[in-house]
């Protein structure tokens, strides 16, 4: 996915300081949990860690979420 990709290309302009790449992060997870939201928890999307680590990613960093 794109965001996938804008993440990668992100840490690799920051591989010293990947906190600046986290609204892009943000981006992905809330991308993956739309997804798992319309196709359930067992949907599969190289670009997207398990729903449960989504799930927990979001709510361990609150924050807008789409």
């Amino acid at each position: 996915t794109r965001t996938a990709c804008d993440l990668q290309a992100c840490l690799n302009k920051n591989t010293y300081k990947p906190e600046r790449c986290d609204k892009v992060l943000r981006s992905l997870y809330e991308c993956c949990q739309r997804m798992y939201d319309e196709r359930g928890d067992d949907a599969e999307a190289s670009a997207c860690p398990q729903a449960n680590i989504v799930k927990r990613w979001i709510k361990d960093h609150p924050g807008t979420t789409k």
